[in-house]
């Protein structure tokens, strides 16, 4: 049985903005079928609301103030494993909707398309239990000839991804090296070649990079 053809479907809206809740309540009510709404505005809320209230569809944003929600979609699957996810978010969806259909959540939608759009997104979740628009559908077509598109640090080595790591975490290459017992230009070295495979120029760029995907 589809878990939303009992007589309520309960949504959960995540998102730090009360415009956007707001919004998606207008959309909901549009679609006509019996629900209750709840909303959170943070990922530690979030998380545990969904600890202690069954949910069948979550709405969520892909950043809030207080980190990624990429990192809480593994928790959110091992606490309820039926509930459907999806992100509805700002961001270029070109960029990081495959690393979240990757990490398990049901569709990727943008905030940028028309209010029909969005409408229908979330019918086909309701009704199909994901959705997927023409252009995640063609991204992942070509993910299946080129894995780097879900996640760019798939490409590097274990040793290329840990250094990637410690200056994500603000470590300079002397510390880097002393951690690592290695000399300075070894860890220099290595730095070029994430930089290469990347195709970035510097480490603000590795930065952002690593913080959209772990």
């Amino acid at each position: 049985m589809n878990r939303t053809d009992h007589k309520v479907i309960r949504f959960l809206l995540a998102d730090d903005h009360s415009l956007i809740r707001q919004g998606l309540v207008f959309v909901l009510e549009d679609i006509g079928r019996e629900h209750e709404v709840f909303h959170t505005s943070n990922l530690q809320q979030t998380l545990e609301f969904i600890t202690s209230h069954p949910i069948d569809i979550a709405i969520i944003d892909a950043h809030f103030p207080d980190g990624n929600s990429l990192s809480m979609i593994p928790e959110i699957r091992k606490l309820q494993p039926e509930i459907r996810i999806l992100i509805f978010t700002g961001i270029d969806e070109e960029v990081h909707a495959l690393k979240f259909i990757n990490a398990g959540v049901n569709g990727f939608l943008s905030k940028l398309n028309e209010e029909d759009e969005i409408k229908q997104a979330i019918m086909k979740i309701i009704t199909h239990g994901e959705y997927i628009s023409s252009k995640t559908q063609a991204l992942l077509m070509s993910s299946i000839h080129n894995p780097s598109l879900i996640n760019p640090f798939s490409s590097l080595t274990e040793r290329e991804l840990q250094i990637a790591g410690m200056y994500a975490e603000g470590l300079g290459n002397l510390e880097i090296a002393n951690r690592l017992d290695v000399k300075q230009n070894t860890v220099s070295t290595i730095k070029k070649r994430i930089f290469d495979k990347l195709k970035i120029d510097n480490l603000v760029e590795l930065i952002e990079l690593y913080k959209n995907h772990y």
